[in-house]
């Protein structure tokens, strides 16, 4: 009896294992065949445009088989650090207000509302920065309102429920040992959280920053109505401009031969960024666990020596 039981759970044990790794496989296969896609198709044009006239012309006309995206990348950047700006203070610091200050009874109300606000799609987000957003910049600062300004505010906006969800949940990881060993030691509570807590949990910190990056910076819609789409360098935060994602969804529809291979190659542009800005914060976090060892390495070497001497 005991013998058939062992048996069944042992089916069920290798069965469950190879779901996971049939799933784990799917998601690893598509991701290459997104790259194949991508490259295959993007690279071409790229040779035949030029890799410097692409990546560094300032003028995008198809018409006059003028394909230089470097107007677009500049303003990529923009909206995206001026998301980063506005939304990463304001997602840190409501996160910590989250895990360490809020009471039970609004943090019931406040953690749903968050969490609906990552279910909004961005097309109405981007409704809500026209009606909203726009009119107020252009009664401050002039012109139509619609420019890197008002993407910054918006793409700030959007990536508040991945920031907080993120830095809230690392705090929350912190051994609780760290808060009590911080108070014991004659902090306050403000203290023990923001010198203590806080550092520990950097880490997770920066991992939610870097997906608010990944968000800002290949978000479409919102930003295709509220930047202006204009394909020339901005002068200056309220001036239009046109992002990597806007370029390809506002021209893919009816682009053909050359011009769709340089909207895939944009595409190409694109995923290139987003993979610098993981592998940044990969080799980020492997120095620092690098660091970590080397100190206690040394540590430990010291204190044998303390012991050895005595």
């Amino acid at each position: 009896m005991n013998n058939n039981k062992y048996l069944v759970n042992k089916i069920k044990e290798n069965a469950m294992k190879s779901l996971f790794f049939i799933c784990a496989l799917a998601s690893v296969v598509a991701v290459i065949i997104i790259c194949v896609f991508i490259f295959v198709n993007g690279l071409p044009a790229i040779g035949e445009i030029g890799v410097f006239d692409f990546l560094f012309g300032k003028e995008w006309r198809p018409s006059h088989d003028k394909y230089g995206i470097f107007s677009m990348i500049v303003g990529s950047i923009y909206v995206t650090a001026g998301a980063i700006i506005i939304g990463v203070p304001i997602g840190l610091l409501c996160a910590i207000f989250m895990a360490k200050f809020c009471p039970r009874w609004l943090y019931k109300i406040v953690k749903p509302l968050i969490e609906l606000m990552a279910g909004i799609p961005s097309i109405v987000y981007g409704f809500f920065g026209i009606v909203v957003i726009v009119p107020e910049v252009r009664s401050f600062f002039g012109g139509s309102g619609k420019g890197i300004l008002t993407a910054s505010i918006l793409l700030g906006i959007m990536i508040l429920p991945t920031l907080v969800s993120v830095i809230e949940a690392s705090l929350r990881a912190v051994p609780n040992s760290y808060y009590e060993g911080a108070l014991a030691l004659g902090a306050t509570h403000e203290r023990s959280v923001f010198c203590t807590i806080v550092p520990a949990a950097k880490s997770g910190i920066m991992a939610g920053i870097i997906l608010g990056i990944g968000r800002a910076i290949g978000e479409t819609m919102a930003v295709v109505m509220v930047a202006g789409n204009q394909a020339i360098m901005p002068e200056k935060i309220t001036s239009g401009i046109r992002t990597l994602t806007a370029n390809i969804v506002l021209e893919m529809g009816y682009a053909t031969d050359l011009h769709e291979d340089a909207l895939i190659a944009t595409a190409a542009v694109l995923f290139v960024f987003i993979l610098i800005i993981n592998v940044s914060f990969s080799l980020l976090k492997k120095d620092k666990k690098d660091k970590k060892k080397k100190e206690k390495k040394t540590k430990g070497a010291v204190e044998q020596r303390g012991v050895v001497n005595a």
